[in-house]
């Protein structure tokens, strides 16, 4: 077995995605199997450089995993003849410099979402990367949850029929900080910092509409802060500027109707954290992270309305559950290995920097949505 290595800066490693997703559920993982196999038995062995701002956290990440190459020096780092792949975790607003820095030192370029704070700058770093001649691509990870892959083998495979709409809730309470620290960073309830839900799920949503489903065509969204005070990791409080909710009505191609829900200010009432019900003409699916029920249009049954007396029906256990059929690894380590392969063997790769680009537009459009209380229709956005 041959070993093809390639140099990897992880740059936001010391962050919540950037160490438990993309370190140690994806590319260590990588590692502990041997590297990413391709067709002609050679296997892609990440060489990783870490990269922060932290030299005593970037220290002990890298003691704990074994690893020896990290620097708090980002160019230095990209001037290294045997780095092949910029990879970015940071925060969004220190982003889209780096990503030029990459782009600049001729590196294939991975991050995470949202490419950059507007839709102009993503198609910008698009253009520039096309112009260099690198491979790009943004992490787009609910499309390999096992959830969605059934979903997408259900679409595939005709069982809905016409698709007529999408219902999706995603969120949980997330702890003000006070009695309980919070699950996630503070900076994300901070309007100045990036944060904000619209910018951080919209993007999600329009991958997985587009890919799923069809291109979107328009959108409405209503946005809040339900929480308007939080407190942050030292133990301040602070004003929450950033929207903690947004509601959304999404206009796909063909007709579809998708309402998505989004909010960090709900307690959850469902099986799992997020979970989508399409509804067809032959059938109906509602999935979530790893699980995916149906019920065919040949057994629904026929409820019936009557306020005036107890249902008798399990509704739920009307449902029947679509199987594995498969083994399903973790999503973003999944992604982070078609990545790769598109790298060293060329092998398509279609969530580039332009499907990036798209996604940050719709947030930006859902935003404006929300400030100017209308309907927006979404422009094609040129390469």
């Amino acid at each position: 077995m041959s070993r093809r290595p390639i140099g990897i800066i992880v740059n936001g490693v010391t962050g919540r995605m950037g160490y438990r997703q993309h370190l140690v559920r994806s590319l260590l993982a990588i590692r502990e199997e041997g590297g990413v196999p391709l067709a002609d038995g050679t296997r892609i062995w990440p060489e990783l450089i870490l990269v922060g701002r932290n030299e005593s956290r970037l220290r002990d990440i890298a003691e704990r995993h074994g690893l020896t190459d990290w620097t708090t020096d980002l160019t230095a780092a990209l001037a290294r003849d045997d780095v092949d792949v910029y990879f970015d975790a940071q925060l969004t607003q220190q982003r889209e410099k780096a990503v030029r820095q990459a782009i600049d030192a001729g590196k294939h370029i991975y991050t995470e979402k949202p490419l950059a704070e507007d839709s102009a700058a993503a198609v910008e770093l698009a253009r520039a990367a096309d112009a260099a001649g690198i491979r790009t691509g943004v992490v787009q990870d609910k499309l390999f949850l096992p959830g969605l892959r059934k979903l997408k083998r259900l679409i595939d495979g005709g069982f809905f029929g016409r698709i007529l709409s999408v219902r999706g809730e995603f969120g949980y309470w997330v702890f003000e900080g006070d009695w309980q620290p919070a699950q996630r960073p503070s900076w994300n309830y901070r309007a100045e910092d990036g944060g904000g839900i619209v910018m951080d799920m919209f993007p999600h949503w329009h991958y997985v509409l587009e890919e799923l489903f069809a291109p979107v065509r328009a959108v409405t969204c209503v946005n809040a802060t339900h929480i308007p005070r939080r407190v942050d990791e030292a133990g301040r409080a602070y004003p929450a500027t950033a929207d903690d909710a947004a509601y959304g009505i999404f206009e796909l191609e063909g007709g579809i109707i998708a309402q998505l829900n989004s909010s960090w200010a709900v307690r959850v009432h469902r099986d799992e954290l997020v979970e989508f019900q399409v509804d067809g003409t032959e059938g109906s699916a509602v999935a979530g992270l790893r699980n995916c029920r149906v019920q065919h249009r040949s057994v629904t049954p026929k409820p019936v309305w009557n306020p005036d007396l107890p249902s008798g029906e399990s509704f739920r256990s009307q449902w029947s559950e679509v199987p594995d059929n498969d083994e399903f690894d973790n999503g973003f380590k999944v992604q982070w290995e078609a990545f790769l392969r598109h790298v060293v063997a060329g092998e398509p790769f279609p969530w580039d920097f332009m499907a990036g680009a798209r996604g940050v537009q719709l947030a930006e459009l859902g935003l404006r949505s929300a400030r100017e209380h209308r309907r927006l229709e979404i422009p094609e956005l040129g390469r």
